[in-house]
């Protein structure tokens, strides 16, 4: 028997499709039931590759019992929280506001009206070790429904409305952008700076390759070397524990312990994605090659494991084979001598830290954790192909396949400076290919972005993060390949983001567009969570515009962006790194080049550019062919002539611009050094 979900293109949803209880997805029916039978909503949210969400499922929500009560005394709605990150924020807000914690599952019990008076996260069938179940609540909060209907009624209207207070409570603009606000973020991490382990705070550790990135490029931008050494022991920590798959490649979504060594299985595409820009950005500072290693082989994962048939990227896989946690990725001594023989099997236990004893649950997850030399890790590659096979023959993980367009557009920015710094063009073709899906399968009549794709239909209306990380690889790729069809479409797209979601009273973009379906509030999202917020990913794009194009109207935006992100970040700017990493820049000496040539890129330009992605700068290419296209998006440049033979160099180095040179060696150390 199922239940309404099984018209639903989610993963998520599809899991619950044969539920006991009557599910819905979010929609109107579901609300108008509520309110012609008088009943409240149970609102529960989620993602397929969630342990906890599925530990629930199976306890409660698979129970007869539990649907029983569930489908008598209330209307059920089951929500993807990676198709709808609105409903998500705004429930996530009232749990967070009324419990002082949150996390998923999300549970949330509310009137027909969306109004919440009940909220928190995992609960099990029954109380257990002083925690209330699910039964015992159900039970409690319908009697009150029938009998003190009031209460709950009250309840909902006061926590809307302090919801509605916290969200619509802007900040004064008094901050200024200065470097005042880098070092307070840069001191506020350095005293979570675990020195032993590297990382943030105590366990559960996520990796938060944002924090990573803004340390070194302030580390880089202010002279400040702690903050690189901090970025790298991070990174190296993170290589060598087990939160790391070593025969896979790719990243676990956090870890359970201080040093990195058990994480929580499960793999999602934008740790993944970000990831890969943090460890790209110590290679380009430090030239060690076990940063490339690591940036290529999580590439790969990607590729070869979250990649479509049409060119987009799934949204992970999940911690659980066969219903066990971590099963995929654990091994026993016996299994590894089996594949790969004796001699082999015995040393790679050794420099794996495979015992009998085991490290999870009497196996053990394969690490270097002890075992810095790089070398020896090369060394293991052969055998890896083995147990890398042997692995997928034992057992099979479950892979949400959803393309999510934000998380996708951040894998794009990946896989090209992977290909860039790398000099492999398998990875700019994977990245070209990827914006090519999603210009050709995510967009709608009206040229608006939707939010995923899935099972050959794409849905639900972009928000900010949509629109903003999509811009913000354009440009990428526009740096990349100067094709200016990308720097066109990335002004298209951030003009768009700023007529749907821009607050042009308060300041800041809102999460959803002003023709978007109403919630119970309009929420704005400043903190840099698991993901850059739109807010920090708009500031960059903005400011990469105002550069690119020297655009009043791009350079109002980015400063009221700016000021908008300083002033909402108060105290802690930290929990705000992404938005910091643009502010860095935008404080620090930027150039902005022009070539202008007749044909072809000079081949000095190119092997450069290849290469290296310079710290603070922005290359236009001006050609006869793309003159009148690139004098649309960036006018100033009609006055840069194109020459007949050759190229021509126009150098401008913080509002003030050199003579223009033939050459591209006369621009010498002007050009500044090779870090992004």
């Amino acid at each position: 028997m199922s239940n309404y979900l099984k018209y639903e293109k989610s993963p998520y949803l599809l899991q619950h499709k044969d539920n006991p209880v009557n599910w819905y997805s979010w929609c109107g029916e579901a609300f108008k039931r509520a309110c012609s039978e008088d009943k409240p909503i149970f609102l529960s949210i989620g993602y397929s590759t969630c342990h906890w969400c599925h530990v629930m499922a199976h306890e409660s929500f698979e129970d007869a019992e539990v649907a029983e009560i569930l489908n008598k005394s209330y209307i059920c709605i089951k929500v993807d929280r990676e198709e709808r990150p609105d409903i998500d924020a705004v429930y996530m807000d009232v749990c967070q506001m009324m419990t002082g914690a949150g996390g998923w599952p999300l549970t949330v019990i509310m009137t027909p009206e969306q109004k919440p008076f009940f909220a928190g996260t995992y609960f099990p069938k029954r109380r257990r070790f002083g925690q209330e179940g699910l039964v015992e609540i159900l039970g409690r909060i319908a009697r009150l429904w029938e009998n003190h209907r009031e209460r709950l009624v009250d309840a909902g209207e006061e926590i809307t409305e302090a919801v509605r207070k916290e969200q619509g409570c802007g900040k004064q603009m008094e901050n200024e952008p200065d470097s005042g606000i880098l070092h307070k973020a840069f001191h506020q991490l350095e005293q979570q700076f675990d020195e032993e382990w590297g990382g943030f705070g105590h366990a559960p550790k996520f990796p938060m390759p944002h924090q990573l990135l803004f340390l070194m490029r302030y580390s880089f931008a202010e002279a400040v070397p702690e903050a690189s050494q901090m970025a790298e022991r991070t990174l190296e920590a993170m290589a060598r524990g087990g939160i790391y798959d070593h025969i896979g490649g790719g990243f676990s979504r956090y870890s359970t312990d201080d040093r990195w060594l058990v994480p929580h299985f499960e793999k999602m595409l934008y740790d993944n994605a970000l990831l890969i820009l943090a460890y790209l950005n110590a290679f380009q500072a430090t030239k060690r090659q076990e940063y490339a290693e690591i940036a290529r082989n999580t590439a790969d994962y990607i590729l070869r494991e979250l990649r479509d048939s049409r060119g987009g990227f799934y949204c992970g896989q999940d911690a659980d084979s066969d219903g066990v946690e971590g099963k995929y990725y654990v091994f026993t001594p016996e299994e590894i001598r089996q594949v790969l023989g004796e001699r082999d099997g015995t040393e790679y236990c050794a420099l794996y830290g495979i015992t009998e004893d085991g490290n999870f649950e009497g196996k053990s997850i394969p690490n270097r954790i002890g075992h810095p030399s790089f070398s020896e890790w090369k060394q293991g590659e052969g055998r890896i192909q083995k147990l890398y096979k042997y692995r997928q023959e034992r057992t099979s993980l479950h892979t949400d396949k959803k393309v999510l367009l934000s998380w996708n557009a951040w894998t794009i920015i990946a896989l090209l400076w992977t290909g860039q710094l790398l000099e492999e063009e398998k990875y700019v073709k994977a990245a070209t290919e990827a914006e090519r899906f999603l210009r050709e399968s995510m967009t709608d009549k009206d040229n608006r972005l939707y939010l995923r794709y899935c099972g050959g239909e794409a849905a639900h209306a972009g928000q900010l993060a949509d629109y903003a990380v999509y811009a913000l690889a354009l440009l990428e790729l526009y740096r990349g390949t100067f094709q200016i069809e990308y720097l066109r479409e990335a002004i298209f797209r951030a003009g768009q983001m700023q007529e749907y979601f821009e607050d042009k009273k308060e300041g800041g973009y809102f999460l959803t567009a002003s023709d978007a379906e109403a919630l119970i509030t309009r929420p704005k999202e400043v903190y840099d969570g698991a993901v850059p917020s739109g807010n920090s990913v708009a500031a960059a794009v903005l400011f990469k515009i105002a550069s690119l194009t020297g655009e009043k109207h791009w350079q109002e935006a980015s400063d009221r962006q700016l000021h908008y992100l300083i002033n909402e970040a108060g105290d802690y700017p930290a929990g705000c790194t992404f938005g910091l990493f643009t502010l860095t820049g935008v404080l620090c000496p930027h150039k902005e080049l022009v070539c202008a040539v007749k044909d072809s890129l000079p081949g000095e330009l190119t092997e450069y550019l290849k290469k290296t992605l310079v710290y603070g700068l922005n290359v236009i290419i001006k050609t006869e062919e793309n003159k009148e296209e690139l004098a649309e998006c960036a006018p100033y440049t009609a006055a840069y002539p194109v020459p007949e033979s050759g190229a021509m160099y126009y150098l401008c180095k913080n509002g003030a611009c050199m003579a223009p040179v033939r050459r591209f060696d006369e621009l010498g150390a002007e050009l500044g050094t090779g870090y992004f």
